[in-house]
């Protein structure tokens, strides 16, 4: 069994990106591509005779669009799916829509012309193929997730969060009236952070986020959260101050971090390097936290494939904050809250559902 290969069915209108998926795809002694379809209603009868361990789903397609057929698949035939969507706005609003009925991830379009970044668009691929390969989805009248026991992939480190910003190991001992919470997240994450924020209440303290999602995604992302979720959801800019009550998203393309100004907490965007892979990254955004707000911030990691933002919550916890993780079974993916729970970084592991109760009592203890 050990040599058993995961078996991929692609969808997509475009014979030209077809083949290049598979190309890339097959370059992977761990995958097999068993098969393409041009449209939906092919690729139901090759879901039949094949069997698919995953499959990749573009959005739109003739005879039915990619999203009526992920939803009739969710309810009647559950399995993981990686959607494979445009870079523009229209194509972020309906790559959430996908997210929100049961696909584990999304890649972006493959571009004819991108030769020089083939490789690092490849890796992405494979990994999302391979996590999702392992996550167990449910149908979606049942959505949530059962355990999903995803191991970090073996793939090559890049710049740690030293390359943006250098740890503080000094600890904050001061106190502040205002509380920072700061969440991280990536595979499942958009979920599961609309999960914490809509159970927040309008007098929440300031939430500031970081989710691995592209450019152009995180705008449509934050707009959909506010108008789900009390508090005041917004793509964090330059220099914003950050205000109880709202919530910033780091955009996509840019690190996030928080700078105290006198006693008021501002977001600073950082155009710097990739970190563990990611820009935005999670442990960026702790770290800075760490730094800059010490005790009087709370964290949280929710699911996400890979280890981003472990070490940056355990840099919280030794600056004095409280931290939390998602526990396993709620998680889409365990991959970076399990590492912070290795690496002791969670005061508390908490299923998703408990999330959001735990933040409110916390931000009360911190406020009396």
């Amino acid at each position: 069994m050990a040599n058993k290969k995961i078996k991929v069915l692609i969808i997509d209108d475009s014979a030209l990106v077809r083949k290049m998926l598979t190309e890339i795809l097959s370059s992977d002694n761990e995958i097999e591509v068993i098969g393409t379809a041009a449209d939906p209603l092919i690729a139901r009868e090759k879901i039949k005779q094949l069997n698919p361990d995953v499959l990749t789903l573009d959005v739109e397609m003739p005879r039915m669009d990619g999203i009526s057929f992920l939803s009739n698949l969710m309810r009647l035939r559950p399995m993981p799916v990686v959607m494979v969507s445009t870079l523009t706005e229209e194509g972020a609003e309906i790559t959430l829509d996908a997210l929100e009925l049961g696909a584990i991830d999304f890649i972006t379009k493959p571009k004819l012309d991108f030769s020089n970044t083939i490789q690092d668009y490849s890796v992405e691929l494979i990994e999302k193929i391979k996590v999702a390969s392992q996550a167990r989805v449910k149908a979606t009248s049942d959505r949530r997730q059962a355990s999903n026991k995803i191991t970090t992939l073996n793939v090559e480190k890049k710049n740690t969060a030293d390359a943006v910003l250098k740890l503080n190991n000094g600890k904050r001992n001061y106190k502040l009236t205002d509380t920072i919470i700061a969440i991280g997240a990536s595979t499942g994450g958009t979920e599961a952070i609309k999960d914490v924020l809509i159970d927040m209440p309008p007098d929440s303290p300031g939430i500031v986020v970081t989710q691995h999602i592209p450019e152009k995604f995180s705008t449509s992302f934050a707009l959909r959260l506010d108008k789900l979720s009390a508090v005041k959801v917004c793509e964090a800019t330059e220099g914003q101050q950050i205000l109880p009550g709202h919530a910033y998203i780091a955009p996509g393309n840019r690190h996030l971090l928080i700078e105290r100004s006198g006693a008021r907490y501002i977001c600073r965007l950082n155009d710097g390097p990739a970190v563990n892979r990611h820009k935005p990254s999670v442990n960026v955004l702790f770290r800075s936290v760490a730094n800059q707000v010490g005790q009087n911030a709370i964290g949280v990691i929710l699911t996400g494939m890979g280890d981003d933002g472990a070490e940056g919550l355990l840099e919280m916890k030794q600056a004095g904050a409280i931290t939390i993780a998602q526990d396993e079974q709620s998680s889409v993916v365990w991959g970076m809250p399990g590492e912070a729970v290795k690496r002791n970084a969670a005061d508390d592991v908490l299923p998703l559902s408990k999330v959001a109760q735990r933040l409110i009592s916390l931000s009360a203890e911190k406020a009396a």
